[in-house]
């Protein structure tokens, strides 16, 4: 029987993975401490367990008592803009929290291990972008992804397990069974934002930089719906299984839109709705979108919900029943 463990399963896109797990016949265990995640987003159908990837005895003590031997790593602060003002914080436990699961799998049954990157590991690219470019971060995020990739590759073959790197472009959207979605504010997300704006009666959104190397100035972004993107987890974790032999892949739908133009159809909505151009973030990119051909190869699954419009809908219905909830 498999027993897979995911580190982060309380947050946004770890509860859309469970969603997709619990459909299996795997025993789930999820391990959050809740400081991002939310306590509404666990699936009643997995075991939880509050604890923290930075204490390495607690962990090992939890995969040894769940005899795990599959793990989906999503835990990770992931606020550009804090990343950069807290870097201790964030090394602590993006990078130190990964290498003590890491450590976990030295003389356990874990054979596969899942790991949610980042395509801002990239760095300051323009256009598409394929898993065989030099990795360049140029955030303190960016940065700690990029670490915990090399320890998962230095590890593998040490400790017997295969790896699947996921390098998640943009992800946006909520679950088309209402049940969960986006609830955190801190990360700045564009689709957040748009969604919380759309419940008031004079939206006003800010874009962060109108001076980029862009077509209209603005940031140029590959979303991809949460749904599609923990479908891919669990393709990902089927490769491991069938090929034995690890694998990193770019997770995105190859095409980019830039702020101004997802605002474009926000604005057929609502349209009232304000824009203000404000300073630029540190560590935010231009422009990047992922090249898909290695994805498309690789793992065989048809994207559902491609529609830019379809993301933007799902997060704004979200938006209302976490409103109406309240």
């Amino acid at each position: 029987m498999d027993n897979i463990l995911v580190t982060g399963g309380a947050g946004y896109i770890g509860s859309h993975i469970i969603e997709q797990l619990v459909k299996t016949k795997a025993k789930i265990v999820i391990i959050d401490n809740l400081e991002t995640g939310y306590k509404k987003l666990i699936n009643k159908k997995a075991i939880f367990v509050k604890g923290d990837i930075k204490n390495l005895k607690y962990l090992s003590k939890i995969i040894y008592k769940y005899r795990i031997n599959s793990i989906i790593h999503l835990a990770a602060y992931l606020n550009i803009s804090e990343a950069e003002k807290n870097k201790k914080k964030y090394y602590k436990n993006n990078v130190i929290g990964t290498l003590n699961l890491i450590k976990c799998c030295k003389s356990t049954n874990i054979r596969d291990f899942v790991f949610s990157s980042s395509c801002s590991i990239y760095g300051n690219v323009i256009g598409s972008v394929s898993e065989k470019r030099k990795a360049n971060p140029k955030g303190y995020y960016a940065y700690t992804k990029h670490e915990s990739e090399k320890i998962i590759i230095k590890y593998a073959k040490q400790y017997n397990y295969n790896y699947a790197i996921l390098r998640y472009f943009n992800i946006a959207g909520a679950s088309p069974t209402n049940k969960i979605g986006e609830i955190n504010i801190s990360h700045g997300h564009l689709f957040k934002n748009i969604a919380i704006q759309s419940l008031k009666k004079k939206p006003t959104i800010n874009i962060f930089g109108n001076d980029y190397k862009t077509k209209d100035g603005t940031c140029v972004r590959d979303y991809m719906h949460v749904s599609d993107l923990s479908i891919a987890h669990i393709k990902a974790l089927k490769f491991l299984r069938e090929k034995s032999k690890s694998i990193i892949l770019n997770c995105g739908y190859g095409k980019g839109y830039s702020v101004l133009e997802i605002l474009k159809i926000f604005k057929k909505i609502k349209k009232n709705c304000k824009i203000n151009f404000v300073q630029r973030r540190k560590g935010d990119i231009a422009a990047v979108y992922s090249n898909t051909k290695k994805f498309e190869k690789n793992i065989k699954m048809r994207m559902k919900f491609k529609s830019i419009n379809k993301i933007l809908q799902s997060a704004i219905k979200w938006e209302k029943i976490l409103k109406n909830k309240k």
